[in-house]
């Protein structure tokens, strides 16, 4: 197992992110401390007393045991020194029986390197410590004053000797911090050999000085142990010997490549160094300033770019806040100029009505700061539009017979086409399983939390992942109002069958790596809920989701513009929150022009009402859109053919009525009465030998058949005996038409 170190390229940053990796660091080698003191208060009871001796190795042994249960935070449960250090302490309950010790042999063997350790390399990094602590100190005071000189000339000598103050003591941190990392470092090498040699050299004195204990300790099983640990000591020894050359060699690297670095400000003979004007992603120390009463206030801190967001995090806190929303219409980054410092710079948010002032280091720092800010507004991608208002879409309701309800969880077909979708109204496809949530996400996948993308051409979100500005510039979601997309929208949704609206509230979306699984969906509603709660993300867009058979579209429902618009082939899978009721999500694809692959993402939204009603409207609009489907995908010929059958059924239908009601009334008839109409019976149409009723249905299927579809009229039906046939040969559905029309 590797064994887990300080990096040392990120001494001289000190980011607040490297300040809490060294803590954990500190408090792994504070409790070694506390346990390496421990174990020598042990291994000195067995010096002082040999009277004491079982009890003493008893000690040890549970104290040995006692490893596995430390809260180390560099230490895994299942380690080797775990396990290693486990099975010495079954055999020292074996030597705790036998009471007799060698005072000599434990003071070379036992105490020396214990003592070693912990007086030498222990003390060593409390020392490196202190001088760490005091160095930061010293630095910061030092960054401090030189923040503070002001622009005036005729302190030039005064602005060089605090340059040159800033210079030493940085540098000071630096060699300081590079020497206590590398302390660190070396500290868990020196973990798995203090730890083992004196519990290696007390079995070793053992078995020299004790022959009573030869039954005990004598054994081939131990021999071979103690071989294999001293290997594997020796392993560890020759492998902290290579290690800290790399080190050294690494530290001398470091300060010869930083040394243009310690001068917040370039001095004259360095080379110039022009900002990077392209960057759009930058992290690092900025002085922000507060206002305090009547006064100012400036306070160092760490800003950092992500999702299109400026956050900033001091060294005390664990994750970052949000600063200023960079999407937000209007944001610019500017010089400024404020108490008589230099290098400050300003974000204004006119929609937000912020000014944000912020103060680098030198101006290369502020002229990539300002440029970075800048390209990541630019890159938002908002236009402005022409101005106009939509009309608000007619909302329909299907019938009550129409379509059958459809569940949470439901999929859509493949994008592109609606022809792999089921029939039963978007239920899940055999495909392959679900995976598993932690392996569904897109590494550092960013989450937004509001619905500032405009419409992309394929009808999807598009995201706030990185990358080139978008040589196609998108409409601004909260200025689009063109005539041509109002008019388009009115006849979409005048020509659906099915039309719902629900209000729903925009929480997030994040790009996930497969297009459907309910657990996946589940899953990205936490992470987004915890996301929301971590960063204090109160703010959610309201928007009215307009569910048709045609598409979804989300509209403002303050100036009626569309907002997004996602095709129904693009939707692959929805679900509602088992346990939140007003929580639903679905997974949408996007494929690029150029892309050789489609991308996943799945949007959140809260909802006033079940939400389990929303995902059955878009099940029964996915289930519309697929029956529309298949209709438009029939052959020509087919679609006739099938209208001909139809009505040679309807023809056949009356004329099975037809046949029933007068058989009825022949049943029905009395006799007197068949008498008294003077044998109305015989005057029917029969057969020579009367067992047959010849019906001659020209009146009514003369109708049916003169639209062309059959060439020729079906003028007599000759049926089979009254009672037995005449259901079975209406019922069938087998009849071919004569011919053509």
């Amino acid at each position: 197992m590797g064994i887990e170190k300080l990096h040392l390229e990120d001494a001289l940053e000190d980011s607040p992110q490297t300040r809490s990796l060294l803590s954990v660091f500190e408090k792994d080698a504070m409790t070694l401390k506390k346990y390496t003191t421990g174990l020598h208060n042990c291994c000195q009871r067995i010096m002082k007393a040999q009277n004491e001796l079982c009890a003493a190795t008893q000690s040890l042994s549970q104290h040995l045991r006692d490893f596995e249960i430390q809260k180390f935070p560099l230490e895994s449960d299942d380690s080797v020194l775990s396990s290693t250090l486990k099975q010495f302490s079954s055999y020292l309950d074996d030597v705790s029986s036998i009471q007799q010790v060698l005072s000599a042999q434990f003071s070379e063997t036992m105490m020396y390197p214990l003592s070693r350790f912990l007086q030498a390399d222990l003390e060593e990094v409390t020392t490196l410590y202190e001088m760490f602590q005091m160095a930061s100190n010293e630095h910061d005071n030092a960054m401090n004053r030189y923040m503070r000189l002001p622009k005036k000339r005729e302190s030039e000598r005064q602005r060089s000797e605090h340059n040159e103050e800033l210079y030493l003591m940085r540098k000071k941190f630096h060699q300081t911090s590079l020497h206590y990392y590398s302390s660190l470092n070396a500290l868990q090498y020196k973990r798995k050999c203090s730890l083992l040699e004196p519990v290696m050299g007390y079995l070793h004195a053992q078995r020299a000085f004790f022959q009573m204990g030869q039954d005990a300790v004598g054994k081939k099983e131990i021999e071979d142990f103690l071989n294999n640990i001293s290997t594997s000591v020796q392993g560890v020894q020759q492998e902290m010997k290579a290690e800290t050359k790399k080190t050294v060699e690494l530290i001398d690297s470091l300060e010869q490549q930083s040394a243009h670095l310690y001068h917040a400000e370039p001095m004259v003979d360095m080379p110039y160094i022009p900002p990077n004007t392209t960057l759009t992603q930058k992290a690092g120390y900025l002085y922000v300033r507060s206002k305090q009463l009547i006064a100012t206030k400036w306070e160092r801190s760490f800003f950092f770019t992500v999702g299109g967001n400026l956050m900033s995090q001091t060294r005390g806190e664990l994750a970052g806040s949000l600063v200023l929303d960079l999407n937000e219409p209007g944001v610019l980054a500017e010089p400024h100029e404020s108490d008589d410092r230099r290098f400050v710079f300003q974000v204004l948010s006119p929609k937000s009505k912020r000014n944000i002032v912020l103060q680098a280091e030198n101006e290369r720092e502020k002229d990539e700061w300002i440029c970075t800010l800048n390209n990541i507004v630019r890159e938002s991608g908002y236009v402005k539009g022409k101005q106009g208002s939509q009309a608000k879409p007619k909302e329909r309701t299907p019938s009550a017979n129409s379509l059958s309800k459809q569940g949470s969880g439901s999929v859509s077909p493949d994008q592109g086409s609606l022809g792999s979708m089921s029939s039963t109204g978007g239920q899940a496809l055999p495909r392959t399983p679900a995976p598993t949530p932690s392996s569904s996400f897109v590494a550092e996948a960013p989450i937004q939390f509001d619905l500032l993308s405009p419409t992309s051409p394929n009808g999807g979100v598009t995201s706030s992942l990185p990358g080139p500005p978008n040589p196609n510039p998108r409409i601004n979601p909260f200025d689009q109002s063109s005539n041509e997309v109002l008019d388009t929208l009115d006849s979409a949704i005048d020509s659906a069958t099915f039309v719902e609206s629900f209000v729903v509230r925009f929480l997030g979306s994040m790009e996930v790596t497969t297009d459907r699984g309910e657990k996946l969906v589940h899953e990205t509603m936490r992470q987004i809920m915890a996301a929301r709660a971590i960063h204090n993300v109160f703010k959610m867009t309201e928007s009215r989701l307009v569910v048709s058979s045609e598409c979804m579209r989300l509209i403002d429902p303050a100036t009626n513009t569309l907002r997004t618009q996602f095709a129904l082939a693009d939707i692959s899978f929805w679900a509602a929150h088992p346990e939140n009721t007003r929580l639903f999500g679905f997974i949408t694809r996007t494929k690029a022009p150029e892309a050789t692959h489609s991308s996943f993402s799945c949007h959140v939204f809260e909802c006033n009402i079940s939400a389990e009603e929303i995902c059955q409207a878009i099940g029964t609009a996915t289930k519309l859109a697929f029956q529309a489907l298949m209709q438009r995908k029939l052959p020509p010929g087919v679609g006739k053919e099938k209208k001909a059958m139809e009505k040679i059924h309807q023809v056949k239908t009356r004329e099975k009525h037809l046949l029933l009601q007068n058989i009825q009334q022949l049943e029905d008839a009395p006799e007197g009465e068949e008498e008294e109409e003077g044998g109305s019976l015989h005057n029917l149409p029969l057969s020579p030998d009367g067992k047959y009723l010849v019906l001659t249905a020209a009146d009514e299927s003369e109708d049916a058949f003169q639209s062309g579809d059959l060439a020729q009229p079906m003028e007599n039906l000759t049926v089979e005996p009254l009672k037995q046939t005449i259901s079975d040969s209406f019922d069938t559905e087998d009849v071919e038409p004569e011919s053509e029309a």
